[in-house]
């Protein structure tokens, strides 16, 4: 999809996307976004940022920060991603390696997708 440097001063991505284990939207905060060595039509996340240090508790982020505490990167399907909000002021933004415009995207039979 597109390539970030990583830990490039002040751009974050935050990434929505279904979660093929259970259909439901997660969105998390990574500092970079890669083309997957899995080959086309997967996406790599790595360098996941959680804000669980405050005084505000935030259940769902401790969640996906124990779901996450382990994990190098996250390859995803281009087909479950919803969307990318790429976050900071002092971004350059995303370089695409490939062009992949003619890449299809067929209507998912989850619950709550769109038709």
């Amino acid at each position: 999809m597109a390539s970030s440097k990583t830990g490039e001063k002040g751009t974050l991505y935050l990434v929505s996307y279904r979660d093929p284990q259970n259909g439901e939207v997660v969105a998390l905060k990574v500092q970079s976004i890669e083309d997957s060595s899995l080959g086309l039509g997967f996406v790599k996340l790595s360098g996941f940022i959680f804000h669980t240090e405050t005084l505000v508790v935030r259940p769902t982020e401790e969640q996906l920060k124990k779901r996450f505490e382990n994990v190098k990167s996250l390859h995803l399907s281009i087909y479950s991603l919803i969307s990318v909000e790429e976050l900071g002021m002092e971004h350059k933004g995303l370089n695409f390696k490939k062009d992949r415009s003619n890449l299809i995207s067929f209507p998912s039979d989850l619950p709550g997708a769109p038709k």
